[in-house]
Parts: structure tokens; C-alpha cells; sequence
């Protein structure tokens, strides 16, 4: 039965519908121009960097200027050319197919040994922008995540207390100062974080604005490390 639905309906590429040999994958033209993070790359949010690793922790321009709050941070893709166009076929383009194959790429960017009890939740949406939207995709991605590693996924761990201002226009200070006491951990889950590890995943991390506050409040209620996972790093052009 599989054989005759593979017949009927083959497997094509995500972003060019070219035929591939498994769902949910890319061509080899689409892979090539698919800006995959290879190498060494930044401890703190996962950008590629110059030079070659060799144990010893880097971090990136920006996250040598900004603190973070989490333990460490990795993303799968710079965010430009095929990259993009995923990230914004799953945001905006009801793509919920992307984060099958997005997750797989993610997963292989999770930390060595993070323990069973690690909690997998995504950075929210406020209500209203999550009625508008219909989805979260972030919750798409930490949801499928959550699958491949077997770990606890917790989709409402963290709400938005109020709805933000977009951040596409924002210098880096005003974005940080608009996220200032815009989240809380969930009154259901108000015991659920103390002692517990953390992965907070998101779709693209550009200034870490709304994922630092993410990461704060889980701390704040007693979390023991937060690891930040993304799908995509948005990086300045060299």
C-alpha cells in the first residue's frame, strides 16, 4: 500500500515541489540554497562565526555586548535566502509541514546530555494575535521537537500579559524595553519550573529581545538552566 501511494503520490521537495526520495525534504538545488549553520558557531545564540572549533566556547559580537539568561543557544539556519522563505511559509503561510523537517534540523542542534525531565515549551503569542493567526509557530516547532526527543513539551508554559508592539522597525534597546514585564509563567504551571531544565524554542532569533524575557521568568520561578533552540539566527550581512 505504501509503494502504490508513493506511485500515486510522491514524495517533492518542500520549497520547489521538485521529487525527492523522502517526505519532507529538499532537492539538492533547494539544500544548497538552503543557509544551513555549520562549524563553529556562537555558544550563546548559534551564529556561525569565523575559524574552526575546537572545545573552547565563543560567542558572537552581539552576545558579547548583550547578556543572556540562558545557558546556551543554537539555531539550524541563517535567516536569508530559502531560509526565510521557510520561516515565513510556517509564520504566515499556514505551512505547518515546514516544521516537520525544520524540528529535525533543530534537533540536531540540542545540547549533549540534557536530562529526561527536560521541559520543551515555545516563546507565546499573545491571545489575540494567536486569534488572528490561528497557530503559534513556535509551538509547531517545539511540539514536533518534542516528538523526536521524547522529552516533556509543555505549549502554555509561558503567556503574554499584554500584546507588544511589532519589533520589525525597533532599535535593539526599544525592543528589549518592550518586552519588559510582557510575560509570566502560566498560573497552571506555577510550581512546574523550580528545578527543572528548560528548552524555550522560537522561530527566528534576531536582537534575543523576547527570548531573554522568556528565559527570565522561567528563572524567576525556579528554573535550573533554560537552553535557547531557534530555527533560524538572523546575522548581519559580512
Amino acid at each position: 500500500m505504501q509503494s502504490l501511494l508513493r506511485l500515486v503520490y510522491p514524495p517533492l521537495c518542500l520549497t520547489c515541489d521538485a521529487l525527492v526520495d523522502s517526505e519532507y525534504g529538499l532537492c539538492g538545488d533547494c539544500w544548497r540554497d538552503t543557509p544551513f549553520i555549520h562549524g563553529l558557531s556562537c555558544q550563546a545564540c548559534g551564529a556561525p562565526l569565523p575559524g574552526e572549533a575546537d572545545g573552547t566556547p565563543v560567542h558572537c559580537d552581539d552576545c558579547l555586548k548583550i547578556a543572556r539568561p540562558w545557558q546556551s543557544g543554537a539555531s539550524a539556519l541563517i535567516y536569508r535566502g530559502n531560509a526565510r522563505r521557510i520561516v515565513l511559509g510556517l509564520k504566515h503561510g499556514d505551512r505547518h509541514d515546514y516544521a516537520v523537517a525544520a524540528a529535525g534540523w533543530m534537533a540536531a542542534k540540542l545540547p549533549e546530555g540534557l536530562a529526561a525531565g527536560t521541559i520543551i515549551c515555545p516563546v507565546p503569542l499573545h491571545r489575540l494575535r494567536l486569534f488572528q493567526r490561528r497557530y503559534n509557530q513556535s509551538a509547531l516547532l517545539s511540539s514536533r521537537l518534542a516528538r523526536l526527543t521524547r522529552m516533556m513539551h509543555v505549549a502554555d508554559m509561558l503567556i503574554r500579559t499584554r500584546r507588544t508592539r511589532p519589533h520589525e522597525k525597533m532599535s535593539v534597546d526599544e525592543r528589549f524595553a518592550n518586552m519588559d514585564g510582557a510575560l509570566a509563567v502560566n498560573a497552571r504551571h506555577g510550581r512546574l519550573p523550580r528545578g527543572r531544565r528548560f528548552v524555550l524554542v522560537d522561530d527566528v532569533m534576531t536582537s534575543g529581545a523576547t527570548l531573554g524575557a522568556s528565559a527570565g521568568v522561567l528563572l524567576a520561578a525556579g528554573a535550573k538552566e533554560v537552553h535557547v533552540l531557534t530555527l533560524a539566527r538572523a546575522v548581519k550581512s559580512p
